[in-house]
């Protein structure tokens, strides 16, 4: 399985990226593993790497159940949303009744997985235990996306931990992906390979400020009649995600 295999709609196209391919694969991993194994895998990376989109995409893909955790979240607005997501559109009942009818639910579909986004929040609240709860009954496949920290937070909850399959890093976009995502996002626009190797670099690798480049990019083009961009004829913005700051001498 590579990673061309898996792919990522932008914009209405599609675009291939290496980290769909690597969510992929852990899903994959997790739904065929071997009786008695554990099957929680966490998919981890700094923010801007595409790890949500890859996780959107592995829902429509897989059929999963996908919550994104807020950060206002207690117990009971988690079971809500897992269990609206399962189905039920209108969860009531205490913590428990909720967490009874999640497991029943689950249960019936166990290669149906769970994908949980930004689960640091859980973490940080608390709250992981009850997902290890919904795991250890139903033995569903349950993928935990977060920051890059999210590992390390885990220690400190040696159950979850301890039934963790796989770990996976999101990686930065190198050339091949930052020339995907352009081939994509400006499709009337050839843009030249090092002013996409300079995007690459001047963002980090960061899928979200790569878009947010090549929207620019195309906005630039298109307004000055070119079918053609070189890092020469660039003058516009890269989107490196520093802050702005005010030159000495600048008008308040």
């Amino acid at each position: 399985m590579t990673a061309k295999e898996h792919t990522v709609k932008t914009g209405g196209s599609i675009a291939p990226l290496k980290n769909v391919a690597t969510l992929m694969m852990m899903i994959e991993a997790l739904r065929s593993r071997m009786v008695g194994l554990p099957g929680i895998g966490v998919f981890s990376g700094d923010s801007g790497y595409g790890k949500s989109v890859a996780a959107q995409y592995a829902m429509n893909r897989t059929g999963a159940i996908y919550v994104e955790v807020r950060h206002y979240w207690r117990a009971k607005p988690l079971c809500e949303a897992i269990l609206q997501e399962a189905g039920q559109p209108r969860p009531r009942g205490t913590v428990a009744q909720m967490m009874d009818e999640i497991i029943r639910r689950l249960g019936d579909a166990p290669n149906r997985p769970l994908i949980i986004d930004e689960a640091d929040k859980l973490v940080d609240g608390k709250m992981i235990e009850y997902v290890r709860d919904i795991h250890e009954t139903t033995q569903v496949p349950v993928v935990l996306i977060g920051e890059e920290l999210l590992p390390r937070k885990l220690e400190a909850f040696e159950r979850v931990h301890n039934r963790v399959l796989d770990w996976q890093l999101a990686q930065p976009c190198d050339l091949e992906d930052t020339a995907e995502l352009a081939r994509i996002l400006c499709p009337q626009v050839e843009i030249g390979e090092d002013l996409l190797e300079d995007i690459r670099a001047k963002t980090s690798g960061r899928a979200r400020r790569i878009a947010t480049t090549l929207h620019e990019i195309h906005a630039w083009a298109r307004n000055r009649g070119k079918g053609a961009v070189s890092r020469a004829d660039y003058e516009g913005r890269i989107f490196t995600g520093e802050t702005p700051i005010r030159r000495a001498g600048g008008r308040g």
